[in-house]
Order: structure tokens, then sequence, then C-alpha cells
């Protein structure tokens, strides 16, 4: 009565079942393993924003790259604004992520001469995107900044293109290489989110960047468990198939006898 499970339908059914499991199997693993990697970079972001500001000259300097670690956490500079040099980077959402406009970059000039990039915030574009925009004005003289150390952007990491032929004084990336050739200064790797100056400034300055989202793990787990489900489904399937056939199978059998009867 099974005989029909050597039909070529039945065998390329079967065929596609134990193809599936394993794949489908694989696949929850790979989204465990995505959620694994969410909650763990969550962690490390909620403890690098916990910790204590440290001078950013120890953890970082010029020509380092700042490592995933230390990403995100509290740094001091001192120093004063160098706003001839300073430039907009273009394509940047605001805090809602609905409007686009830019980040205002401005060198932060260390008593040492080496300086420190401080994204001071976000600003609107205006209508002229091939004009420089109007900045709120930097603090004059000496300051004291507190802000998130990140790293250099990059291509690969942002998917934003470093395009050439750009208006003056504005970028696509917050490149700290790329600014030391621009200032004819030794710049440290990475750069600053501004969250705090002191002393507070007078006047409104850019839209200062808000935390990241370090709560939200995603919906990788449910996705993991919903590739295991269908896994074991697929056998499932496979028996429910098998007796129903089984059944017409046997069902036809015994209307042959009785019309044979008959």
């Amino acid at each position: 009565m099974y005989r029909f499970l050597l039909s070529r339908q039945w065998v390329i059914l079967t065929l596609v079942g134990l193809v599936l499991i394993p794949v489908m199997i694989q696949l929850g693993f790979w989204q465990l393993h995505r959620h694994e990697h969410r909650v763990a970079q969550n962690e490390l972001i909620s403890g690098n924003l916990a910790a204590r500001p440290v001078p950013v000259q120890k953890l970082t300097a010029p020509g380092r790259t700042v490592p995933r670690a230390e990403t995100y956490r509290p740094v001091t500079a001192t120093g004063s604004y160098d706003t001839r040099h300073e430039v907009v980077v273009r394509q940047r959402t605001a805090a809602d992520g609905q409007k686009i406009g830019y980040h205002v970059l401005t060198p932060l000039v260390l008593p040492d001469g080496r300086a420190v990039l401080v994204n001071r915030g976000w600003i609107p574009s205006g209508d002229d995107l091939t004009e420089f925009p109007q900045v709120p004005a930097a603090p004059k003289g000496r300051v004291t900044v507190t802000g998130r150390l990140m790293p250099d952007e990059t291509t690969a990491a942002s998917g934003i293109k470093d395009r050439t032929g750009l208006p003056p004084r504005q970028v696509m990336l917050i490149d700290s290489g790329q600014q030391a050739k621009r200032l004819g200064r030794p710049v440290t790797g990475g750069y600053l989110q501004l969250t705090a100056t002191s002393p507070e400034p007078s006047g409104q300055g850019p839209e200062l960047l808000p935390e990241p989202d370090h709560s939200s793990i995603g919906p990788h787990m449910a996705y993991a468990v919903q590739w295991w489900l269908f896994a074991a489904g697929v056998p499932v399937g496979w028996v429910v198939l098998v007796r129903r056939e089984l059944k017409d199978r046997r069902a036809a059998v015994r209307d042959e006898r009785v019309g044979v009867a008959a």
C-alpha cells in the first residue's frame, strides 16, 4: 500500500522536504546569532554611555582607529574652536528621522597643537545646497567639551559614498585623516558627538545628536523560532500528506471492490 512513496512525485516531494529541514534550521541559528549580537551590542553601548568621562587623549590619538569597544565612551577635551576650518557633513537626518540637513563639524584645537573633530549637531539644509549654510557660531575662547567618542566614518560601514566635487567646506563622511590634511595639523582619530559645553554657550547652537537606540533587540529571536517551527512543520506536513494519500487509495480500492461485487 505504501509503494506510492516510490513514485517520481513522492520521491521529489520527500527530497525537497529533506533539503528544507536543515536549511530552515540553519536560518534559525543565523537569526539567533543576530539576536545575540544585537544584545551584546546594546550591552556594550549601554555600559559605555554610563561610563565616567575621561580625557580624549586617553582613548585616541592621531592616526589611531577608535576600537568598537570604545565607541560611545564619554570623553572630554579642552581647547579653542577653529571655525575657519569648520565643515558641514551632507545628507544627515534630524532626530525625528524626517528632515534632511547637515552635521556641523568643527575642529577643537588642544593646547598641544593637536585637534579633535567635534560634531556639534544637526542644522537644516536650507534652500541652496551649493552654498555653505548658515551655521550657529561656535563658542569663542577656551572651552571644555564633553561628547561621545565615535570612529571615523567609512563608505563600507555607513553605505555613504565619499564623493568628490562637492561645494567648498562640505563633506560626505567624517574622516579625521582627511581633515588633518585640510588643517595641516595632527587630528586625533575619530570624532566627538557633542553632549555638553563648559562654559555653556550663550546662543542657540546646532541640534545635539540623541543617544543611540540601545533598548530595542529587534525581531531576530522571533524569526529564529519561526524558522525552527517551519523546520518542524515539514515532517509533520509530510506525514499528513502520506496519510491522506493512503486514505484516498484505500477508499479507491474499497469502491473498486464494491463495484466488482455489484
